[in-house]
Order: C-alpha cells, then structure tokens, then sequence
C-alpha cells in the first residue's frame, strides 16, 4: 500500500475551502502557514478515534495572542485591515497628543475577544496543546470583532465598528463545511473556519473551531448575528448569539466527526450545547449526559449572570428546546437563567479563585457542596518577556527546562542571595521599561521614574479612577518623594453607561491637570489590547489593581506581571487573596464581611482612595532608594519582592490550572 504524503492527508481530514487557491501558498508540502503540518494532521486523526476521550471546550472569546505568539508566517503581504491601527494617547502633555500617533507594523491579534475572559480562554487552550491533550476549541468567527476604542477630547470613549479581513488572516481558514441549526421561525445556516493552536514547542496541536453566520441563503438578520461580540442592546440577538456557540457547536463536532466525552462550559453562554445533547433523551439517558458536561463561572457580578424571558426563548426556540431549559433554568421570578442552567445539568463546577468560591457559597447556597475552586492562570510562555527567558536561561541550575516547567520558578527564592543574579534581574526589568519608553518616547517617558500602571476592562467595581480620585495627593507625592508615571488603559462595554462615565471623569482629570509634567505624567491609552497588555505588565515598575472586594472573580493582568518581576499595589481580591502571605509588593484597601457579598455600587472610593496613596508612598519611596538617578541598590527590598513575585509566578500559571482541571474537574488524571 501506498502511503499518503502529509499533504494529501492533510487536505483527506481538513475541507479548506480554497476558493482562488491563495491558501495552498501556504499550506504546501510539509508546512502550514511555516508549522509543522504533520502535527495537526496528528491532532485532526486523534480526534476521531474511538480510542480517545476528547475534551470539548466552549467560550464565547479568545485572546490568543496571535501577534506575539507563534505567529504564522504567509506568502501573502500583510492585508492592511489585519493590521493594528494606529492608537491616540491622551495625557497632560497635551502638545505630544496633538502631534503625534502611536504606530505599529505588527499584525493585530485575532480579533475574536474582548477582553479578560477571552484571553483565559486562550491561555487555556494553548496550554492544553502544551500538554498535548485530546481537545478541540468551539467559539465564533466574530466578523467586526469586539469594538475600536477612539476618546473624544472632553467627551470620552466613542465606539467605532472595526473591520478586519478573516481571508487574508495569516492560519486561519474557511472549510467547505456547512451546518444549519434548526430554530423556530427560520434556519441559520454556519459557515465553519479553523485555527490551529499549537504549542510553544511546536509539537502537538488544538484545533480551534470557529462558527459564522454571515453566509448565504441566511437572511441578513441571520447574517448579522456572528458580526460583532457581546451585542446586548438587542435581546434576541443576544440570545441568539448565545444559542449559536451552543447548538452551533454541537452540530460542529458531529460534522468534524470527533469523539468528545467531555463538554467543559467557559460561562454559561455555552449552556446551549447541553440542550443540543439532550434533545429527545429519555429522563435517565438526560441524566448520563449530565455526567460529561462542566461548568465553569468566571463572575460574582450580578450583570454576568445571563437572565432571558421565558417568552423570548419561546420566540426563537422550538418546545423541544425551551422545555429542556424550563426544566433545568428557570428561576422562582420565572426568568430563564443560564447560571442555573449551567449548574444544573454539570458534573462538576468550579469559581476561579478561592474567594470567587466563598462568593459562590454565599451566591448559591444550594449548590455549595458541588461549588469547587480552580483558580485561573496565565500562559508562561506567551506572557514572560524574552528579556525574563533569557534571565532565567543563564542560571541553568535553578531553572532547567523553565519552559515546560513553570512550577520551577519557585526556585528563585534560593538566588535571593546572588548578587549577580539580582543585578541582572534589575537590569532585565530595566530593559524592558526602556522599550517601554521607546514605545512612548514622544511622551518623554524615562526609564529611572517610578512607573506605575492600572491596565483591565472598565467597570464601576474594578474602580478605573481610583489613582485620580485626589490629584492634588499625587502632585504632593510627585514633589515631596519622587516624580511619578502613571499609565492607564482599558476599554468599556459600548453599553456599559457607568463604565463610559468613569472614562470621561479620567480623561476630564488628566485635562485639567496643570502641574510640572516632569514631575507628573499622566498617559491615558486607547484601544487596550493583548499586544498592548504584553508590553505595559512586563515593564513598569507596579501593577496597580483595585477592584472592589469581593466582586473580581479572579483577574489576571497582575499575574502576567509577577512573571516578569513587576510588583503589585492591590486590594484584596480574586487571585490577590491567596497571594497576601507572600511579599510581592503592597495589599490595601476595603474587605467585605466574612459571609457578606456586599453591595457593587457602594465603591468606598474616599477612604480606599486615602489608603491607596499611603501604600503609593511607601512603595515611591522604596523605588527611589534602590534607583538612584539610574544607579541601583542590588541589595533592596525592592530586588527581593520582584524576586518573590517571580516565586509567586510558580503558583498562578495555567500549567497548575491544567493540572487541577485534569483531576478536580476533568477527571483524567
């Protein structure tokens, strides 16, 4: 018998629909998009067997870092719509904002997120390669993305629809695959697309299954669907965006053929896939299934929690599938919730910190025995910068093989006394924080002034303005101690009116801000991406974090920035919470009563604000005892927090998240 060229095999299991015949440029001979093809070849064969016991994982989003991260290469110029626009900056040296723009070459990530969840998911699935897992992802094709930020001055965020070209995108592609999901009133037909994840090493694969409605012979409502994430001021459309990455992805993987025998839910916008499953069950058949799905709630905020009118599923959805979902979903008030939903046809649920689950507890009371806790993580390898790998690279004998091993950065603590390690540590951060100057050098940034940044999505409970609730605290601080930079950055739901408030008090503050820009620079940025996030949580000198306890589920900007040794000013909160034995920077702020979730809306923003520019000044007036006009102190306490947030690093990574969903959650390990 004559056996298969890897490409002949390849094209056998993957239908790519190359219309023009652009795509066979780069998927030719043994490379797709310059990787290995065999790998995925490996990965799409697996997938099928009988023999495995795939993993299903479903999110809404996915942040994968696409622009720094194993970055496909391709015959074809960068499209310019692929590319990452060019961002304002609006600061208090407003002649700069006038002139000048911030630009970039670099392709934009795949525009298929928005935020935090989104690249949680990401970090997921690229460690799930990592560990060479039998797993497919399920998402959407998110034809206008998220949204472009643009600030107004005097007037804030502006949303503007983004366009990007999913053709031209180097690494993903259209297949010949159709499904159509069945609804009440009409058919949605899907177009399916892949991207492949691979991992750092480049030896195993996860395929990524994305999900567009914007085809042919759907009508242009249904077209319009898959245009633009977390659409909410249409409640169909919401819903239906919903029922798409549910049902959609169901009829996906019978159409791919895999063998799946665990169905895990990234929130509970999944939850549809279950009614997908259960569809025509018998009551005990209904029941087994329940064993092969998970859930995972990523929010204590009342808004996360997805609530429809039992009227409006009956609009949009056949009596087969809203009885399922009365049965398993519906709440005293008579709304259908997907929270309930979720928790209630899952094996195993799981909040992502050890606070989130207190919440849970409190939230929830019925479910508290099945409620456990895997608290979230970040992908070592995309988020560690090159500088940080090649520290670690010259002490071998701390840390081998750091890559595959991220726990092993606990042994930072033994260099502690290392005066050569130490130095280079500070010097690896401090070539950092010059690109990072570079990047802004049109705002006269200097890599020897204390360096401070809150960077995340905007919302009232993560309390954006916090740092400029008392300017006139900051101006003293900047005179009587030591220059300060403060950089923030993030983006707020288009229909989030409280979060666009709280954009236009920051940008109103920093306008009205007079003082000597020597010795206060304020830089707020636009457009805050998963490219941007690299650069800002490797090369400042604190993460600033103040959400509202207990209302962070987890976060995870912060542990992004322990990776690189950068320290952490924070509430206690998320994440945060189990890290407050370890001295990795500055804890202050309000808690919430044992027992007591609180009120979101009560933002103690006076009294925390008070205490946030005490611990603001502790830390400014360590800075500059160890950076004395360029010229370091090895031996400060400084050197040792960023050397314990490196320690720390150990602990909140996905390595150790894997490893806790395999056998908490999973049950294969």
């Amino acid at each position: 018998m004559v056996k298969k060229n890897i490409l002949d095999e390849f094209y056998s299991l993957v239908q790519v629909d190359d219309y023009d015949g652009h795509y066979a440029e780069d998927i030719k001979d043994s490379a797709y998009f310059g990787m290995p093809l065999e790998k995925i070849v490996a990965a799409e064969k697996r997938m099928r067997s009988p023999r495995e016991k795939g993993i299903a994982y479903f999110s809404m989003e996915y942040g994968l870092a696409t622009s720094c991260y194993n970055k496909f290469s391709s015959q074809l110029p960068l499209n310019s719509a692929n590319q990452l626009p060019e961002n304002a900056v609006f600061s208090n040296f407003r002649v700069a904002d006038y002139f000048f723009v911030l630009h970039s070459d670099n392709i934009l990530d795949l525009p298929i997120y928005s935020g935090g969840l989104g690249v949680l998911a990401g970090d997921t699935v690229k460690t799930m390669a990592d560990y060479n897992l039998p797993a497919v992802a399920i998402g959407v094709l998110w034809n206008s993305g998220y949204f472009r930020q643009k600030f107004w001055f005097k007037y804030g965020q502006a949303p503007e629809k983004m366009r990007w070209d999913p053709y031209t995108y180097p690494g993903l592609i259209p297949l010949k695959n159709r499904i159509k999901i069945s609804l009440k009133q009409e058919d949605v037909h899907l177009r399916l697309w892949k991207y492949y994840v691979y991992s750092y090493k480049h030896d195993a694969v996860v395929p990524l299954i994305l999900l567009d409605s914007n085809i042919e012979p759907n009508s242009s409502s249904a077209r319009n669907l898959t245009d633009q994430l977390y659409r909410s001021d249409n409640v169909l459309l919401k819903l239906l965006q919903r029922v798409i990455l549910g049902f959609g992805g169901i009829s996906a993987l019978n159409e791919m053929g895999y063998n799946i025998n665990t169905y895990h839910l990234n929130e509970g916008h999944a939850v549809f896939a279950f009614v997908a499953k259960a569809r025509g069950l018998a009551n005990d058949e209904v029941e087994q299934l329940k064993g092969k799905f998970v859930y995972t709630c990523h929010t204590p905020v009342e808004a996360g929690h997805d609530r429809f009118y039992m009227d409006d599923l009956n609009k949009v959805l056949k009596k087969e599938d809203t009885d399922i979902i009365e049965r398993f979903g519906k709440e005293r008030s008579g709304l259908a919730n997907l929270t309930l939903l979720s928790m209630n046809i899952s094996s195993a649920i799981n909040a992502v910190s050890h606070n989130h689950q207190k919440v849970m507890h409190i939230q929830f009371p019925k479910y508290k025995e099945q409620i456990q806790y895997v608290t979230n993580g970040v992908h070592p390898y995309t988020w560690m910068s090159q500088k940080f790998k090649d520290l670690f690279e010259q002490f071998p004998l701390a840390f081998p093989d750091f890559k595959s091993n991220p726990m092993i950065l606990t042994k930072a603590a033994g260099l502690k006394t290392d005066s050569d390690f130490r130095l280079r540590l500070w010097q690896a951060h401090q070539s950092n924080k010059a690109d990072l100057c570079k990047f802004l050098d049109k705002w006269r940034l200097d890599k020897d002034i204390f360096t401070i940044c809150w960077a995340r999505r905007v919302a009232a409970y993560k309390r954006p303005s916090l740092i400029l609730h008392d300017i006139g605290k900051l101006v003293r601080i900047a005179e009587e101690i030591g220059p300060l930079q403060i950089i923030l950055a993030g983006k707020a739901h288009p229909n989030d009116n409280l979060g666009f408030t709280y954009i236009n008090e920051m940008l109103d503050k920093v306008d009205r801000l007079n003082e000597d820009y020597s010795k206060l620079k304020i830089i707020v940025l636009e457009n805050y991406d998963i490219s941007l996030g690299k650069l800002l949580t490797s090369s400042v000198d604190v993460w600033l974090n103040n959400p509202l306890p207990p209302f962070e589920a987890s976060g995870t900007s912060g542990m992004k920035a322990i990776l690189n040794g950068v320290l952490q000013m924070s509430t206690v909160d998320g994440w945060v919470a189990e890290a407050t034995d370890r001295p990795i920077g500055a804890f202050f702020g309000y808690k919430n009563s044992e027992g007591s979730v609180g009120n979101e809306y009560d933002l103690h923003m006076n009294e925390d604000s008070e205490e946030l520019y005490s611990t603001l000044s502790g830390l400014v007036r360590l800075y500059y005892k160890t950076n004395q006009d360029g010229k370091a102190d090895a031996s400060s306490a400084w050197i040792d927090m960023m050397i314990e947030c490196i320690c720390a690093a150990a602990q909140f990574n996905t390595y150790r998240m894997l490893d806790q969903y395999k056998s908490l959650i999973w049950k294969i390990a």
